[in-house]
C-alpha cells in the first residue's frame, strides 16, 4: 500500500495505491496525519488506483472526514471502482461523502 499527499488547486490530494487492508492501515494512518491539521482546504482521497478498502481503511476516511468538517474543509472522494462502491453502498459511506468524478 503506498499513500501520497499532493497539493493541488489549493486542495490536499490523498493518493491511494494498492489494498487498504488491516495490515495496512497502521501505516497509511501515519501518512494521512498532514490531513488532521489541514484547515479550510478541501481534502480529495483520490481512490483511482485502491484496490481494496477494509473496515480499518474505511475508519480512516470517516477520521478524516470527522477532523474535517469543524474546520470548514470538505472531504471528496474520487476515482472508486464498482466494487469499492458497493463497499460504500453497502456501509452506508456512500451518504457521508461527497464524490468527484
Amino acid at each position: 500500500m503506498k499513500t501520497t499527499i499532493e497539493e493541488k488547486s489549493g486542495a490536499l490530494v490523498a493518493i491511494f495505491q494498492g489494498r487498504l487492508d488491516t495490515a495496512a492501515s497502521v501505516q497509511t494512518a501515519k501518512d494521512l496525519e498532514p490531513l488532521n491539521d489541514c484547515t479550510c482546504q478541501d481534502i480529495i482521497l483520490d481512490c483511482t488506483h485502491l484496490e481494496y478498502i477494509s473496515s480499518s481503511g474505511l475508519r480512516l476516511f470517516l477520521t478524516i472526514l470527522k477532523n474535517a468538517k469543524p474546520k470548514g474543509s470538505k472531504v471528496f472522494v474520487k476515482g472508486l471502482n464498482g466494487d469499492l462502491k458497493s463497499v460504500f453502498a453497502m456501509t452506508g459511506f456512500i451518504n457521508l461523502f461527497e464524490f468527484k468524478e
